[in-house]
């Protein structure tokens, strides 16, 4: 009777373990499907912009610096990776949407370039694009979280620490800090 009663608590504790181990698994590949949704959206953000830049270059002959600026934190944001180093990857994409709005807020002081309609496509795109990307971010981050929590809480964190499973590993995606600043009208306005 006692054997039974064993093996019924020993059955019991390895479904457990496989049910967690399981979950552990989907939620960690769920972060990386994620990570790799939010590369597609900016990989459509990084062919958006030297078509940008190109339109605007003929207009823009005074921002030269931001563009090339532009230009530069596209190539090292492309080159870094999610997988191999994701808090420089935040960082570089972090510095490439600040110099974005610092260009289309520069767009504002070349009224015949606001108005050609290729440029009027070209900014329309890149808005659309940067929506995706903020619906791509928030997915990872729903994701990041759900490993979070099942990664912390126990038996969920000791499964974890066997298959080697750390959440930290995946870091949230966060707003800087300018961007945190409230938006001052009169800066747009000059």
């Amino acid at each position: 009777m006692s054997a039974n009663i064993v093996l019924i608590v020993v059955g019991v504790l390895a479904a457990l373990f496989y049910v967690l181990y399981v979950k552990i698994i989907k939620c960690r590949n769920k972060v990386q499907e994620s990570m790799a949704d939010v590369d597609v959206q900016l990989k459509k953000r990084y062919d958006l912009i030297p078509n940008m830049l190109q339109m605007a270059a003929k207009f823009m002959e005074h921002e030269k610096s931001l563009m090339t600026e532009l230009t530069e934190l596209r190539t090292r944001a492309m080159q870094s990776s999610f997988v191999t180093a994701p808090k420089e990857k935040m960082e570089l994409e972090n510095l490439l949407n600040q110099k974005l709005q610092e260009f289309k807020v520069s767009l504002e002081n070349y009224p015949d370039l606001k108005s050609n309609q290729t440029m009027i496509t070209a900014m329309q795109s890149m808005n659309e694009v940067e929506e995706h990307i903020a619906a791509a971010r928030r997915f990872y981050n729903s994701n990041v979280n759900e490993l979070k929590n099942i990664t912390e809480i126990f038996p969920g964190s000791m499964i974890a620490s066997i298959l080697g499973v750390n959440y930290s590993q995946f870091p949230f995606f966060e707003i800087t800090e300018t961007e945190r600043q409230p938006i001052k009208a009169k800066d747009y306005f000059k």
